[in-house]
């Protein structure tokens, strides 16, 4: 039986954050699973699109991977998402791995990387232990994506995690859909903090963590945050840097094979 991992990612169109978070991941992936084949596959049509506009290398559409796999005479696929939470993408890979099912002897599906609470608290853990450094009159803002058709909403959990674990003074908001940028401000306000740190829970530090986040407009979070009177710093370092975060999907990605 011929065996492969297939990595699945929403796709970035910044080639710097690429090598540092998707390309880590499936790295990450080929080197726990050797006797598996590594494709990839990204969803997002926009970006590949965009891709393809500008004359730079593009990655295969789900589809197209899937038919690769098939045409290379692969049997057995492991699929690995390499989303935040469950929602729309999620939903289309679900759809569209059925659609292929019959024409493969075996396709498994891990999880996403917030799927439950075991994996909130690793998320809050990793935040604590590389954010060790701010100090009880500091803070540090997360921004999240956010979506419409979430299952198991992850953000409101993950601060309650944050509680638990002793760092009230770390909070996450979204830059789409709830709960928005309003904890994030009530936060600041109630805080004061001298320092605010901002860093991106979204698994590579692209378009919205480069501007919604870090932007120079004033709308921005960095300078709407700026404007309650602490001192922002922002880091644009995405999730898929943490060696914790990648070490979970691959752990996803071993459950699923056992399935």
């Amino acid at each position: 039986m011929s065996k492969a991992i297939l990595a699945i990612s929403f796709g970035t169109a910044y080639p710097e954050t690429r090598k540092k978070t998707i390309e880590a991941i499936e790295n990450a992936l080929a080197a726990a699973f050797p006797e598996r084949k590594l494709y990839t596959a990204w969803t997002s049509g926009m970006i590949l699109r965009k891709l393809k506009k500008l004359g730079e290398e593009t990655v295969d559409t789900l589809d197209e991977a899937l038919a690769r796999m098939e045409h290379d005479g692969v049997t057995d696929v492991l699929a690995q998402p390499t989303f935040l939470q469950t929602g729309y993408e999620m939903r289309l890979v679900r759809e569209t791995l059925t659609a292929w099912k019959d024409r493969f002897k075996r396709i498994s599906l891990g999880k996403v990387l917030l799927a439950g609470e075991a994996d909130l608290q690793v998320m809050a853990q990793t935040m604590k232990t590389n954010f060790a450094a701010i100090v009880e009159d500091e803070a540090l803002v997360l921004m999240g994506h956010g979506s419409a058709e979430a299952n198991f909403y992850p953000y409101e959990r993950l601060m309650e995690a944050f509680r638990r674990n002793g760092r009230e003074n770390f909070c996450v908001g979204t830059v789409e859909f709830e709960p928005g940028i309003e904890p994030v401000l009530e936060l600041i306000r109630t805080r004061n903090p001298r320092r605010t740190y901002l860093a991106p829970l979204m698994i590579v530090a692209g378009d919205h963590a480069i501007n919604d986040m870090a932007g120079e407009e004033p709308d921005s979070w960095k300078n709407r945050i700026a404007a309650l009177g602490t001192k922002t710093e922002c880091i644009l370092r995405g999730l898929g840097e943490y060696p914790e975060v990648r070490a979970l999907f691959v752990s996803h990605a071993r459950d699923a094979e056992q399935l």
